[in-house]
C-alpha cells in the first residue's frame, strides 16, 4: 500500500481532533490505508505526558491540556499549519527517529524552495531558522500506529509563546513563515508540506 490519504479538517477545537485521531489509531487494521489530516487549532497550549507545567510562566486564560504525546509545553493557534501523520510504522519499517527525521525534512524542504534555510539543532527536535524555532514536533506511537506530528508557525499571533518555555526551553525564540519572508497562504504551504512529506515517504497522495 503506497498512497496516504490527505484531509483537510479546517479550523477546529484540539481536543476532538486528539480523540479522533486516538481512535483511528485504536480501530484501523493491517490494511488500512495511512493518512495526514492537516488542521488549524483555536488557541490552547498542549504539553505532553511527561512535561512540566512548571514552563506555563503565567496564566493568560488560554487552556493548558496535558495529552499523550511525548515533548513538553507548545502552543497551537489560527494560522497555524498543524500536520498530523497517522501512519502504521511497522509497515514502513521506519522507527521514531525516522518519523522525526522524514517531518523535519518535509519542513526544511518547505522553507528550502522558498529561499529560507531551515536547520536542526541537536536535542531539540523542530526546525529553526536562524535558531528561533518555526516548526515544533511531539508525537505518540501506538502498537506501531503514530500520531500526534508537526506544527508549522505561517501567519499568527506569536505573542502565547511568550508566557511559556517554548518546548520547555527558557527565552527560546520562536518565528513564522510571514517574518521570514515567505507570503505564501497558508493553504498553500499546507498542501506543499504534504507534497513535500508524501515525498519522503515514498508514497503518492489521495484526497478525500
Amino acid at each position: 500500500m503506497n498512497t496516504v490519504q490527505i484531509k483537510d479538517l479546517g479550523l477546529m477545537p484540539y481536543e476532538p481532533v486528539w480523540r479522533q485521531m486516538q481512535a483511528f489509531s485504536v480501530a484501523r487494521g493491517p490494511n488500512t490505508q495511512d493518512a495526514c489530516w492537516i488542521v488549524e487549532h483555536f488557541p490552547v497550549y498542549t504539553i505532553g505526558s511527561g512535561g512540566s507545567p512548571s514552563h506555563l510562566l503565567r496564566d493568560n486564560g488560554i487552556n493548558l491540556i496535558k495529552v499523550d504525546r511525548g515533548g513538553e509545553i507548545t502552543y497551537h493557534g489560527p494560522g497555524q499549519v498543524v500536520f498530523y501523520p497517522l501512519l502504521d510504522l511497522s509497515r514502513l519499517s521506519i522507527n521514531v527517529a525516522g518519523l522525526v527525521r522524514l517531518l523535519e525534512q518535509a519542513a526544511i524542504n518547505l522553507l528550502a524552495e522558498n529561499g529560507v534555510t531551515g536547520d536542526r539543532i541537536a536535542g531539540a527536535p523542530g526546525v529553526y531558522v536562524d535558531g528561533a524555532k518555526i516548526a515544533a514536533l511531539g508525537l505518540r506511537v501506538r502498537r506501531g500506529m503514530s500520531y500526534h506530528g508537526l506544527s508549522l508557525n505561517v501567519d499568527m499571533d506569536l505573542s502565547p509563546f511568550l508566557d511559556i518555555n517554548p518546548c520547555g526551553f527558557s527565552g527560546l525564540k520562536v518565528t513564522q513563515t510571514r517574518d521570514v519572508g515567505i507570503t505564501s497562504s497558508r493553504t498553500l504551504l499546507a498542501d506543499r508540506l504534504f507534497d513535500h512529506f508524501v515525498q519522503e515517504l515514498g508514497y503518492t497522495r489521495t484526497s478525500v
